[in-house]
């Protein structure tokens, strides 16, 4: 039986521990300190992620009223990171403080901007939501992403036609050489079906307007501005990537096979599912797409990452750490 979607509702007051991130990355820059938000998510992350374990069934949280404003928060605050990296690149120029910067604001773009759009790209509690996650995702460069991720990537999860989910022995470095042409290609191919019945290509706008934006801010704050700005949108795009990584890696199902709890991997890290508004409760998402973020639940036999996302981040990067980690896993299924 299909849950109902709750319009509203509560989520955890843990919740607000996402916004630490993009707000200790506009801290940084301004008491010049343009590592901070780079060394919080990619060194402080992963052992708070051990530290703090996996969430007991039942485990009592504080309620946050209202979570969808939380979204709608985050939107906010994306957008400041991202003014405040081009303003501090117009003043830095191309320097190393602005790689830091970019640096920084490439990982908070990852969380309040990309895992945030793709909240709002599930969501019809609002008409303004599928707006809202345009914003994000033009703020990062990856317009195409809410198209082929709602239409292609939910339909085919976990098969070969689908180029986000990795199979096995297929390392994370590999994955992002097939994975982001071939979505885009998918993307593609959807824009023009959809353009032979409206006469457009939403793709070929999504381009013109990124297009737009990186001349815009090149006009109004500065060169070196318009660089970080592209160059933050990558960082951006490698951690989704990442993630879709860790979570398809290895499962498979046939195309006559209904997708069910088996088909992504999901975890109870306490600090990646209270940061990362519930991602990692993934299975639960598949299953059913229409729910928001504060009513997945876990499934108690869906396949377990050995840990949360950030402290999976290192044990990606190397393939062999990967393997030792995730095939016995893959055996066991």
């Amino acid at each position: 039986m299909t849950e109902s979607i709750p319009r509203t509702g509560s989520g955890s007051l843990c919740h607000l521990f996402s916004l630490i991130a993009p707000a200790c990355t506009i801290a940084g820059f301004l008491v010049d300190e343009p590592l901070l938000g780079a060394v919080l998510v990619l060194m402080i992350y992963p052992l708070l992620d051990i530290a703090l374990g996996v969430t007991p069934r039942d485990e009592p949280l504080g309620r946050l009223s209202y979570p969808q404003r939380l979204l709608y928060l985050h939107v906010a605050v994306h957008t400041a990171v991202i003014f405040s990296l081009c303003w501090y690149a117009t003043g830095q120029g191309i320097s190393w403080s602005t790689a830091a910067a970019v640096l920084s604001t490439g990982v908070s773009s990852g969380i309040s901007g990309i895992i945030v759009a793709h909240e709002l790209g599930h969501s019809r509690a609002h008409w303004l939501d599928p707006w809202l996650a345009r914003w994000n995702l033009l703020l990062t460069l990856y317009s195409h992403f809410t198209l082929e991720h709602n239409r292609h990537h939910h339909p085919t999860v976990a098969t070969e036609d689908d180029p986000a989910s990795a199979p096995r022995h297929r390392n994370l470095w590999q994955q992002l050489r097939f994975t982001i042409p071939n979505q885009f290609k998918s993307a593609w191919r959807l824009g023009n079906q959809r353009a032979s019945r409206r006469g457009l290509n939403t793709i070929v706008w999504g381009l013109f307007a990124q297009l737009i934006l990186i001349v815009a801010v090149g006009w109004i704050f500065s060169a070196s501005a318009a660089v970080a700005l592209v160059a933050q949108a990558l960082i951006s795009i490698f951690l989704l990537e990442y993630v879709n990584y860790i979570r398809h890696y290895g499962l498979r199902r046939q195309h006559s096979e209904r997708v069910n709890e088996k088909h992504a991997w999901q975890s109870e890290s306490r600090w990646s599912r209270w940061t990362l508004l519930e991602l990692t409760r993934h299975p639960a998402h598949h299953i059913n797409a229409g729910l928001p973020f504060w009513a997945l639940r876990p499934y108690a036999h869906a396949p377990t990452l050995p840990g949360g996302y950030y402290a999976m981040f290192w044990p990606s990067l190397f393939p062999f750490w990967w393997r030792r980690l995730m095939d016995p896993l893959l055996d066991r299924l």
